[in-house]
């Protein structure tokens, strides 16, 4: 790299670390505050988890280095990809770098097209406006719990139809949070210990035996040998709208085999859930705490759809609803902390990095640089009027960058777009009932308690 100096640099080590844990204590109590405190210490920060080191990089520009100008030498892995495997198999997130990802990817595109997710948007409307519109009103609830469960219900009906059974649904819903948090905490463990045969781990291990059993059966319920008998000739789409974009690599010209169905349906499924539910109950906390925000949403909103419910093509007439989420996305994360493995000796702001090392960057790291957003705890969705927009557009990281973007990214900001709307619409009057949410780790930084009274009056 060109600007590393003829002799680099040793990497500097952050202060702290214990003996045979190194940071790892730190990262698993304090993980936010000890990400951001790396920052004093350089643009590439060594830590130790366990006694593994990683290099933490705490510079946007030389992410987007890592991730899109030298991403040959920065691979798809690390300690938390080799624990994200254990459930996600090899789905596009996790897979490693090569032909079967690039293979997998060109698969799946079609299915995150813009014009195939316009034709689920209808349905998509339909069932969040049923979902929001059963709340009873005046009554507390969980937010984040609710957030995940309508967005985990559209990401179901888009995918996979809209007569899936509600059985399904209750235990996609009632599995994946434990899944994520077990996750985590593996991904935190020294190797030795996340292979010891504790009652813990074992539970893991049947939780995600039986996430794969559910996604079969979603899978089994739209199949496409169920009106044909054959796999390879389908027939012509059904007719009825019931069907969903999963079938599209159900029955293209390379049709993915069983596991890697339920590695990719996987993989769609913490986005879903995680990502979306995560940034939507930030989204609305925000909302709850600047009331102009909500006077502007609520203006665009009148002023686009009047007094009808949301229709597929108002969301390109909703610009302000979309920098709302953005920002959200910004300030909250959604990933915290996201590994990479070098292919080779590699020089990265002026340090050598031995082949074979975790290299560490996080998204809610960049996004919160003052360096880059001026402010960053203030909540100020018009940092990204165009304006604005070149002096933030190189540090935000939320959907990732280069070769591996995250493919869903089109879906993800209709289905936000769908849900924001759509709660607007259905409550006229939003307000927090709980103490301020306080950041928590999981897969995402997510809130850990969160409860708003939704009422019409």
């Amino acid at each position: 790299m060109s600007t590393s100096p003829a002799v680099p640099a040793p990497v500097p080590t952050a202060p702290g670390g214990l003996p045979l844990i190194g940071h790892a204590l730190r990262l698993a109590r304090t993980p936010l505050p000890f990400l951001t405190s790396l920052r004093e210490y350089g643009g590439v920060v060594r830590v130790r988890l366990g006694p593994t080191p990683a290099y933490v990089v705490t510079d946007p520009a030389l992410t987007r280095t890592v991730l899109v100008t030298e991403a040959a030498s920065f691979a798809k892995g690390g300690k938390i990809f080799d624990t994200l495997r254990f459930v996600f198999g090899d789905g596009l997130a996790t897979i490693a770098d090569g032909d079967t990802h690039l293979r997998n990817r060109r698969l799946m595109q079609p299915m995150f097209n813009r014009a195939h997710i316009a034709t689920r948007c209808t349905a998509m409307i339909e069932q969040v406006r049923s979902m929001t519109g059963a709340w009873e009103d005046g009554r507390p609830r969980d937010v984040f719990a609710d957030m995940n469960d309508v967005t985990l219900a559209g990401f179901l009906v888009a995918v996979f139809g809209t007569d899936l059974p509600e059985n399904l649904r209750g235990e996609f819903t009632a599995l994946m949070p434990d899944i994520m948090r077990e996750t985590i905490r593996q991904t935190l463990l020294p190797p030795w210990a996340a292979r010891l045969p504790l009652p813990a781990h074992r539970a893991y291990a049947r939780r995600v035996e039986r996430l794969r059993a559910l996604v079969d059966e979603a899978v089994d319920h739209h199949a496409p040998t169920a009106a044909t008998g054959c796999p390879h000739h389908p027939g012509p789409p059904a007719a009825d709208g019931h069907t969903g974009l999963f079938r599209t690599l159900m029955t293209g010209e390379e049709p993915l085999t069983r596991r890697q169905l339920q590695d990719e349906a996987i993989t769609l499924l913490n986005a879903a859930i995680e990502t979306s539910g995560t940034t939507l109950a930030w989204a609305l906390y925000e909302i709850t705490r600047h009331p102009g925000t909500e006077e502007r949403l609520r203006a665009e909103l009148t002023a686009v759809c009047g007094d009808r419910p949301l229709r597929p093509e108002d969301l390109d007439h909703l610009p302000y609803a979309r920098r709302v989420l953005k920002e959200a996305l910004r300030k909250y994360g959604p990933a915290w902390i996201v590994t990479r493995t070098t292919t080779r000796d590699v020089d990265l702001g002026g340090h050598r990095i031995p082949a074979g090392a975790d290299i560490v960057w996080s998204p809610y790291l960049h996004q919160n640089d003052p360096s880059r957003f001026p402010e960053p705890d203030a909540f100020d969705p018009d940092r990204w009027t165009l304006d604005r927009t070149p002096t933030t557009r190189d540090a935000f990281f939320a959907f990732g960058d280069g070769r591996r973007k995250c493919i869903g990214e089109n879906f993800a900001w209709v289905e936000l777009q769908i849900i924001l709307a759509t709660v607007l619409q259905t409550w006229p009057r939003l307000r927090l009932v709980s103490r301020p949410p306080r950041p928590q780790t999981a897969i995402t930084v997510k809130p850990d308690r969160l409860t708003m009274v939704f009422g019409t009056s």
